[in-house]
């Protein structure tokens, strides 16, 4: 029996540091996505949007083809509430898929660093009152210093953010789904694409259609990003909801941190946009209790405790 206990325990400790590390790849993937953008910049964000649903459902369906699990799909959905489920969770990503890639295409890469810097701040809400997960106090601290850090850039804003509460929102409430639905990660996915697919079809034709088509119509390196926004849709989506099924998600809340941050450095550098000096204090902060918490929850990923899920 102590043998059994400690192969079970080292299991959870197994399946919780790979859920970090999952987590932590795909928003270092995100974080970097505006790279991405760059050759698209002449194309619509609905377009971008709707080539991302298609290409990810083949690239999707070929995966689970390749691992000779297309069952799964039908074994998920017949689940009681899995389908209704997803099929929010699908309006949600793709709200938030289209808000990032307009704001992309029209300068906005500081503005949409912003929502996912508030995005942390919703799932870590969302772990404490829907999930009934808890925070000790390192991690409280980590929270108020991030949450001290967006509502001062909010405030010297001087405007609602309305971008940002969109893009935001709409990834944290596509988190909770995830995290709560009873499905693996790769049938999911493809069921949320599988959903979104004839709205996207059915746009992509209609621009054929009127004569606005990009594929095929502007140049090799366009047509190649715009297939490629299959693996680089899914990776990451794919990453992201394995690792929010084994890490709490209060946790997952402030390392999506990482993405935002990435993307501030993208939008200075690569994107050339200003930053205002007053903008840094907001910035500190919020980076500050990005360091606390990754540091809090790495110390108890190692712990030889077992990890539940209302430690946060």
């Amino acid at each position: 029996m102590p043998l059994l206990r400690h192969n079970v325990t080292m299991t959870r400790i197994s399946n919780v540091s790979a859920g970090y590390a999952a987590a932590l790849s795909a928003f270092v993937i995100w974080g970097l996505f505006p790279l991405y953008l760059i050759g698209l910049m002449h194309v619509s964000a609905m377009q971008i949007t709707a080539h991302r649903i298609a290409w990810s459902c083949v690239f999707l369906l070929g995966w689970l083809a390749v691992r000779r699990e297309l069952g799964t799909l039908w074994a998920a959905v017949r689940r009681e509430g899995v389908l209704l489920r997803l099929t929010a969770s699908s309006f949600f990503i793709a709200v938030n898929w289209l808000g990032f890639a307009w704001a992309v295409n029209h300068g906005h890469v500081l503005e949409v660093s912003l929502a996912y810097f508030m995005g942390p701040l919703l799932n870590i809400l969302l772990g404490i009152f829907v999930l009934s997960e808890r925070l000790d106090r390192t991690q409280w601290v980590a929270v108020a210093f991030a949450t001290a850090g967006v509502a001062y850039l909010t405030f010297i804003a001087g405007h609602a953010p309305w971008l940002a509460l969109m893009v935001g929102s709409s990834f944290a409430l596509y988190g909770v789904i995830r995290k709560t639905v009873h499905v693996d990660a790769l049938p999911g996915l493809t069921v949320e694409t599988i959903l979104l697919v004839p709205f996207a079809a059915g746009y992509l034709i209609w621009c054929e259609v009127q004569g606005i088509g990009a594929l095929g119509h502007q140049s090799g390196r366009v047509d190649a990003l715009l297939l490629a926004g299959g693996v680089v849709t899914s990776v990451p989506l794919f990453l992201f909801a394995y690792g929010a099924r084994r890490v709490p998600y209060s946790t997952i809340g402030v390392i999506q941190f990482i993405a935002p941050s990435l993307q501030l450095v993208c939008g200075l550098v690569v994107f050339g946009e200003t930053f205002e000096s007053a903008r840094a204090t907001g910035f500190v902060l919020i980076w500050i209790g990005l360091l606390i918490y990754i540091g809090n929850a790495l110390w108890r990923a190692r712990s030889p405790k077992p990890a539940t899920a209302s430690a946060g």
